[in-house]
């Protein structure tokens, strides 16, 4: 008998939808002591690690898994993150934006306050060319929507091509080159050494002047002062962060008054309980019969 601890906010919507699966083998318990399976939000889980003597496997709700990958913390079970569940909502939100910026639409807002008509055509995404820093899951889903669009998409990863989407790939010291004539560039980097502050001041400068950057993976791959500095100066067309290097954001901070930069504040791609039962589910049948489960996370990786 698998026993399961559920560390969450919304705890009780986990523990209903999970007990109305009736899953074999499976108590749900309040215990840390007795569990050997976790479902929960990264931080609780880092919290309880010390009190989990026979843990086996924790599931997070979340993409991100910083806080369990840290070199501090014990590596002694399976961890799996959430993947696979927030392509959709990802895409709504960057796709929003994108359009936001395309057709003019904080422009026509202010037509319509002034009283003025304005009749310019904002353009189309036809044709236009999306660059992803990123192409896992979420990168996939995004490509794949941008070419519902009929856009050209580049992807730029580590090493892998997996996404027949992807017009072209681009690896290594290639950054500039991809960055180079984009029209949106689209960060879903995970938070690594490697891409720590990726997004810098020779990127930005190579990026065109009408391009317009998006980030909703982690807010370490910006450096923040050459950002805000690259608005300022109209080196690029504008920004929107639904995540930042400090969350929440300091008062003080020059984001809250940068020119054409959109604070979204990590709302991006919730975490739904009904998603995530899903994804626990699936994984938990594959783990009751020995095998290996979905969206195993590499510690040293930190994805």
């Amino acid at each position: 008998m698998s026993k399961l601890l559920i560390l969450a906010h919304n705890m009780d919507e986990y523990t209903r939808r999970i007990g109305q699966a009736d899953l074999p083998y499976l108590e749900i318990v309040t215990s840390p002591a007795e569990c050997d399976i976790v479902l929960g939000e990264p931080r609780m889980v880092r919290e309880a690690l010390p009190h989990l003597p026979d843990l086996k496997w924790v599931q997070s709700i979340y993409a991100g898994v910083e806080p369990l990958v840290d070199p501090t913390q014990r590596r002694d079970y399976v961890l799996t993150n959430a993947r696979g569940v927030f392509g959709s909502s990802m895409s709504e939100f960057v796709f929003g934006y994108m359009l936001f910026f395309k057709k003019r639409i904080q422009e026509r807002i202010q037509a319509q306050q002034a009283r003025k008509w304005d009749h310019l055509d904002g353009g189309l995404l036809r044709g236009r060319t999306i660059g992803l820093l990123g192409v896992g899951s979420i990168g996939s889903h995004l490509a794949k929507t941008a070419k519902h669009f009929g856009m050209i998409v580049r992807g730029f990863t580590r090493e892998s091509e997996g996404c027949p989407h992807v017009d072209k790939y681009y690896h290594g010291n290639n950054l500039l080159d991809f960055v180079g004539g984009l029209d949106y560039l689209v960060s879903v980097l995970p938070r690594t050494e490697e891409t720590n502050q990726i997004v810098n001041a020779e990127l930005l400068d190579a990026l065109s002047s009408h391009a317009v950057f998006i980030n909703v993976g982690r807010g370490n791959a910006v450096d923040e002062s050459a950002l805000v500095e690259a608005l300022e100066q109209n080196k690029i067309a504008g920004a929107v962060l639904d995540v930042t290097v400090q969350e929440p954001l300091p008062e003080e901070h020059p984001f809250w008054t940068t020119p054409n930069l959109f604070l979204t504040f990590h709302t991006s791609a919730m975490s739904y309980p009904e998603d995530i039962t899903e994804l626990f589910i699936e994984n938990y049948k594959l783990f009751i019969e020995g095998k290996p489960l979905k969206y195993r996370v590499d510690f040293e990786r930190g994805y």
